[in-house]
């Protein structure tokens, strides 16, 4: 199909997320999705004794997936009401069962139940996502747990760690993600079928004043549509709601998947911090082009790309937080055009996000001779502490010898800022007869395993208490492969 050059298309759609998530927020989605929800309220209508027939609901079977489009849109145009355009349009093709279809509901019973269950399917594709993120940088992890590395606080440089640490800290943001994530989707709920001002007075019409019915009507079309167990229907839709389910889920929602692009940005910041410094890269093609001038250049354009949507993210979370505040009473509709936009968009650009997560972490690449090149230029200043120690131990005053050794640090600084020569401390150190000790003797103080504490083990633990668990209660979503277009 040729491309519309004439007309505004989203990147978000044409550039950026998988074709799954696509798929969960496109409009064959929404309206299929609209058709077996008028399924499950005649079916449960029939059940609960109304007089709708056999033939009436495999009618609507039988047309549930050929959407006439080109009718419903014509309608549209004439009544400017989308959800009545697409009940005329299912009418067109189910005469028998035209006038049971969307029985005592409100446009809302399609609208918010919909939303709801794609928000469902939309988290549950993120939650996979998540798990193969956490899993490729479990593997780093691993990979990297005893490999020592400048820790820097203040991005000035600090008592070291590894390599493998740090990244368990990016994996902890992820977990506190997943947690997040988990129970905002063990939360949701369908807004069942509440009519106009969410009374159920139009169902309390159709079933005589029947309240057991009106409320068993909620449960069997959560169950209908898969969204509960049969039999535990009546805890998967909200008890109470006014012509819609609160907007604050769509907040939640929304905060859960803003809290993923905060990880996202920082671990994008760190990596790009690593790139400068040539420690570390993301992949980077064979035939890749980083600069249109400057041919010789790497530019880390996934994380790049993975953090300006971060941003987007995060400031779309603005939005239906909004929108839950300004709602009046039962309902108002300048909720609409922004949720339609906010709450599609953001599942998109967060699927975008964790895409790149799992293709970056999945080959990044590690120089470790220029991580410990910048180890030992600082190393000096760190072993200083366990120098004057063993100085004392030798008989030498605690004061004195941290008095000389604050100002062997500070000429040794001067030599690198401002004649960019080597870090001398050590030699200074040697040559002073207040710690009488050789430069040999010093060199071998210089160990960098001998400084990064428990960090090897606090990995392992990490990986095996915290992480392991993870991955094997979600061992059947691994296995995803990143889906990166541009």
């Amino acid at each position: 199909m040729p491309m519309d050059y004439k007309n505004y298309t989203s990147p978000l759609s044409e550039r950026y997320p998988s074709t799954d998530m696509k798929y969960i927020f496109s409009p064959e989605k929404k309206f299929r999705t609209w058709r077996k929800l008028w399924i499950a309220l005649a079916e449960a209508e029939k059940e609960l004794g109304l007089d709708i027939t056999d033939d009436q609901i495999e009618e609507l079977k039988s047309h549930k997936d050929e959407i006439n489009y080109d009718v419903a849109k014509a309608r549209e145009k004439e009544v400017r009401h989308d959800v009545m355009s697409h009940v005329y349009a299912y009418g067109k093709q189910c005469p028998k069962a035209k006038g049971i279809i969307h029985l005592g509901a409100t446009s809302c019973f399609v609208g918010d139940n919909t939303d709801i269950i794609l928000m469902a399917e939309g988290l549950s594709l993120i939650k996979k996502k998540l798990i193969n993120a956490i899993h490729q940088l479990a593997i780093f992890a691993e990979t990297y747990k005893d490999m020592p590395t400048l820790g820097f606080t203040h991005y000035q440089a600090a008592q070291p760690t590894t390599v493998g640490k740090r990244a368990t800290l990016w994996i902890q943001d992820l977990v506190l993600d997943l947690e997040d994530l988990s129970y905002v989707l063990g939360s949701l709920r369908l807004r069942g079928a509440k009519g106009t001002t969410g009374t159920q007075a139009s169902f309390m019409e159709l079933f005589e004043g029947d309240q057991e019915k009106c409320r068993r009507l909620d449960a069997l079309i959560a169950e209908k549509m898969g969204f509960a167990s049969d039999g535990d229907g009546e805890n998967h839709v909200y008890p109470v709601t006014g012509q819609t389910y609160s907007r604050k889920v769509d907040s939640r929602v929304l905060n859960v998947l803003s809290g993923i692009a905060q990880s996202a940005h920082k671990f994008s910041n760190d990596l790009r911090l690593l790139q400068h410094m040539k420690e570390m890269e993301e992949p980077f093609e064979i035939n890749q082009i980083g600069s249109s001038a400057m041919a010789y250049k790497r530019n880390p354009m996934r994380s790049e790309r993975m953090a300006s949507l971060a941003n987007y993210v995060m400031s779309d979370a603005m939005n239906p937080q909004i929108t839950a505040a300004t709602q009046w009473f039962e309902r108002t509709l300048d909720d609409s055009a922004n949720k339609r936009i906010a709450v599609s968009e953001a599942f998109l650009a967060t699927d975008s996000i964790l895409e790149l997560y799992i293709n970056i972490t999945s080959g990044m690449v590690v120089y470790p001779e220029v991580i410990k090149k910048h180890l030992m230029a600082e190393l000096p200043f760190m072993a200083t502490e366990n120098i004057i120690m063993d100085a004392v131990k030798r008989g030498g005053d605690r004061q004195e010898l941290h008095e000389r050794i604050r100002q062997h640090s500070m000429e040794a600084a001067k030599v690198v800022k401002e004649q960019g020569k080597a870090n001398d401390l050590i030699t200074r150190i040697a040559a002073d007869p207040l710690f009488g000790v050789s430069e040999p003797d010093l060199q071998s103080v210089l160990e960098p395993e001998n400084y990064v504490g428990r960090a090897p083990f606090q990995v392992s633990e990490f990986l095996e208490k915290v992480v392991k668990p993870i991955l094997d209660e979600n061992s059947d979503l691994l296995g995803l492969e990143a889906e990166i277009n541009l």
